[in-house]
């Protein structure tokens, strides 16, 4: 998840770079940055590659993780790209503002030659019952959740154009990864956003990027192939991609079996795997908020937490992960298949390449709630690792836009010279260090 310490601006801040020493600290054998905006635009406090001026601020933080490491720890950024979504709006200011008056509209109101001004404040007087017979389906979720646009919004010339730019913005975001002495990228194509929605089968779209799966891989390997001739073929480039959306009419395991075979195929270096994660059937949210794709079923999937039903939330992805590895290895190709969700202990990890289930694990919420889980299980000192509690108390600070935390640690040793703490002040915005008993410490 975005842990919200970059600069408004999409700079590395202190902060950011505080984070990043703490888990390479641990010396995983990977650390993969949070998602990185490939595009020069306003997007808050998250971090961007979309312009040179951010390359001094990446190169630092290359640097830090590989002096906290020593060295062992391979570092790669996660890039992404997202379309505009709205926060909820008020009501009154919806029907003023926003919605567009179009003839239908009139027709409702029974006088075609209305002004605007008076079929919105006819709108505005109706209830809820009657908007729905109204107002259509994307008006009436504009007014409800807040505006969201698609990657099917073809009559959007940004949104026709994307197969065209995004080729183009995701290598220029490559290189500059490449320059600032990263690992290896991670391309972003999971969840709710642009890349993913290419993939999904509610991808309509008629111009050769939408319909027939391999139509809705297509933008994926031409980002790919364009990103690859960028970097070379001597730098790891992979992808994260959902082995199922886990929504009603959306993708499923047997399209990620398809993708999984096409990306290995492509020459991809790894495959990563997560699912669900939808705007498709996020909760609404409240007035003034944006909608958060991790809140409905799907959300849940992609982060499930301790209040579960029976299969609980540990490893529920794995079963998908096997399957996808096993088509992939059935197309006679080795590319080596990242499992992730809900993977928190070291036997559950082994026994995860044990089985083949998956080549690689990968862990975030129990890595947050343990940086140095690795470095104390490699020390055998298994025993003091911090088992994440999956309360998701990390993920509704994220939900809020807030600095992400763990409650197993961010309320401890306060008053610790040098401790950083949260722009409310009531929270550590790293964990104490540890280092092993027999260092004397």
């Amino acid at each position: 998840m975005v842990p919200w310490r970059a600069s408004e601006d999409g700079l590395v801040t202190a902060e950011v770079l505080d984070w990043y020493r703490c888990f390479a600290t641990g010396r995983p054998a990977g650390l993969v940055v949070e998602a990185t905006g490939i595009r020069d635009v306003p997007s808050g406090p998250l971090l961007r590659a979309g312009h040179d001026r951010f390359l001094p601020g990446l190169r630092e933080l290359v640097r830090v993780v590989r002096e906290a490491s020593d060295g062992q720890t391979r570092l790669f950024v996660q890039l992404i790209d997202f379309l505009a979504i709205r926060r909820r709006p008020q009501p009154s200011r919806y029907f003023a503002q926003f919605l567009s008056i179009a003839p239908r509209h009139r027709l409702a109101f029974g006088n075609r030659g209305a002004s605007d001004d008076e079929v919105r404040a006819w709108l505005a007087a109706l209830s809820p019952e009657e908007l729905g017979r109204v107002l259509d389906a994307r008006e009436l979720e504009s007014l409800q959740f807040g505006a969201r646009e698609r990657v099917t919004d073809t009559h959007l010339a940004h949104v026709r154009d994307l197969p065209l730019r995004l080729p183009g913005l995701f290598a220029a975001a490559a290189r500059r990864a490449r320059d600032a002495g990263f690992d290896g990228i991670e391309l972003h194509f999971a969840h709710a956003y642009t890349m993913a929605s290419f993939l999904s089968r509610s991808n309509c779209r008629v111009d050769g990027y939408g319909g027939e799966i391999a139509n809705r891989a297509r933008l994926a390997l031409e980002v790919f192939a364009r990103v690859r001739s960028e970097v070379g073929g001597d730098f790891p480039v992979g992808c994260r991609f959902l082995a199922d959306e886990c929504i009603a009419g959306g993708s499923d395991v047997g399209d990620a079996e398809y993708f999984a075979g096409e990306f290995a195929r492509a020459g991809m270096d790894f495959l990563s795997l997560s699912r669900g994660g939808k705007f498709d059937d996020a909760k609404q949210p409240k007035i003034g908020e944006a909608a958060y794709p991790y809140t409905g079923r799907s959300g849940y999937e992609c982060m499930p937490s301790y209040f579960s039903d029976a299969r609980g939330p540990f490893g529920r992805n794995l079963e998908s992960v096997a399957r996808v590895r096993q088509a992939v290895r059935a197309r006679g190709l080795q590319t080596p298949v990242v499992a992730t969700g809900g993977i928190h202990s070291f036997e559950q990890a082994e026994s995860v390449l044990a089985s083949g289930q998956a080549d690689i694990v990968g862990l975030a919420r129990q890595a947050l709630a343990d940086p140095d889980w690795f470095r104390k299980v490699a020390s055998g000192h298994g025993a003091q690792v911090r088992l994440c509690l999956y309360t998701n108390y990390c993920e509704a600070l994220d939900q809020r836009h807030r600095q992400v935390t763990c409650e197993l640690w961010d309320r401890e040793a306060l008053e610790e010279p040098g401790v950083k703490r949260s722009a409310d002040g009531k929270r550590r915005l790293t964990p104490p260090s540890w280092n092993p008993p027999d260092d004397g410490v």
